[in-house]
């Protein structure tokens, strides 16, 4: 959808904007747009951002609810305002301002995503040092009396198909480079988490004058990294795209071994890359790849470090 936005004559923040918003409209994975994902009170909730590397402009949306074109909301954000990222209810609201309509999340299937994980006494879940034990049961959860923190475990109880972004770089003829997220965040996330996606820097990053990135994957670990800035950053200095994909996840690698994450890396000449974290079901990461050299849309596989 986005190469034939582009095939069309439109800009590359379009093409980022209309194949980001098929995925919400095709629930690609589950793990983005309505119906999906249900965070631990059932509800869906979306968070999207897109980037212009002409400008530097960026326009984001978190915690976005009853309003299923996220990524759409977001572009408003930078064609309407001279905010970067609107959050929650009041989002909702600058959505329907914008002319987007309130439609339910909620579908038959994340309803019951939802029961299914009730029936199972929550688990897994995002809490940790608290009462009634988070590991064994259901919440509420409060603060202990008395304090005695449990080491937390480090790898991801999630399996790699349980939540995941749709991420975009686009690259246009003359090297003009936009980027852009669209999620429905982590499933059974507690409610007002905002993950890696609608954060500049850490869901995606572009910039004209040296390309863009886009990572996918635990973005509670991976936004502490701004892993797509440091990207850029890399291909900034010369560094190829597989390479600047590649030490990202290295970086990340000392502090988080069992992380689940991947990253795309292409700059403006149109050479890309990827990398991932090498974790038990997860050994290799697809992606697709449109260009004039290609003549379609290309699936990519590159192997996990």
């Amino acid at each position: 959808t986005a190469w034939r936005v582009l095939e069309l004559g439109g800009s590359e923040l379009d093409a980022v904007e209309r194949g980001c918003g098929q995925c919400e409209i095709d629930q690609c994975d589950g793990s983005v747009g309505y119906g999906g994902s249900p965070d631990e009170s059932g509800e869906t909730t979306l968070d999207a951002m897109i980037m212009d590397g002409n400008t530097m402009e960026v326009g984001a949306v978190a915690d976005l609810r009853r309003v299923k074109n996220a990524i759409g909301v977001a572009r408003k954000v930078i064609e309407y305002t001279k905010h970067t990222l609107l959050v929650g209810e009041s989002a909702s609201l600058f959505a329907v301002r914008m002319g987007f309509p309130y439609e339910d999340l909620t579908t038959q299937k994340s309803l019951s995503l939802y029961s299914e994980w009730l029936n199972q006494s929550c688990q897994p879940n995002y809490w940790k040092n608290v009462v009634p034990d988070s590991s064994k049961s259901c919440g509420p959860y409060k603060r202990p009396e008395e304090v005695t923190y449990k080491e937390e475990q480090t790898s991801s109880q999630r399996s790699v198909h349980n939540h995941d972004t749709i991420g975009m770089v686009v690259i246009g003829v003359s090297g003009t480079v936009a980027s852009g997220t669209s999620t429905n965040g982590a499933i059974h996330k507690i409610p007002g988490r905002v993950g890696d996606s609608p954060i500049a820097g850490a869901g995606s990053y572009a910039d004209s004058t040296a390309g863009g990135a886009a990572a996918t994957g635990d973005g509670d670990i991976m936004m502490r990294f701004l892993p797509s800035y440091q990207a850029v950053e890399y291909m900034r200095m010369g560094t190829d795209p597989t390479v600047a994909c590649q030490k990202v996840i290295s970086r990340i690698q000392k502090y988080a071994p069992k992380f689940f994450g991947a990253i795309i890396c292409a700059n403006t000449t149109g050479s890309y890359g990827a990398a991932c974290n090498k974790i038990p079901g997860f050994t290799q990461f697809h992606f697709m790849v449109s260009n004039p050299l290609l003549g379609q849309p290309t699936e990519q596989i590159v192997d996990c470090i």
